[in-house]
């Protein structure tokens, strides 16, 4: 199982000087995939730097099942906007799985 993160995990930090840009609630969904083909490696390469988008939590991609999940904050992100990423790694999707 492979897993990727954004390095900003949210929230506001105990100390002010250390305060995240975003200090509002978040509303966290995860959506998963069940992908038509296994990822290839430029396409895991295409998701680690998806992973830098603001408001994606983390992915994960499990290869015995060839599904691809996602955390995502939907007050920032859409799902659409999470399959237009996928589309433009050239990610098939077969179905939607949650």
């Amino acid at each position: 199982m492979i897993q990727g993160c954004c390095a900003a995990n949210g929230g506001v930090r105990a100390n002010p000087a250390q305060a995240c840009y975003n200090a509002r609630a978040m509303t966290l969904l995860q959506i998963t995939y069940e992908l038509q083909n296994p990822l290839a490696d430029q396409q895991l390469r295409d998701l680690g730097l998806f992973a830098n988008t603001y408001g994606l939590r983390s992915f994960r991609y499990d290869e015995a099942r060839n599904q691809l999940s996602f955390e995502y904050d939907a007050s920032r992100l859409r799902e659409t906007q999470v399959e237009h990423v996928l589309a433009k790694a050239k990610i098939a999707i077969k179905s939607r799985v949650n």
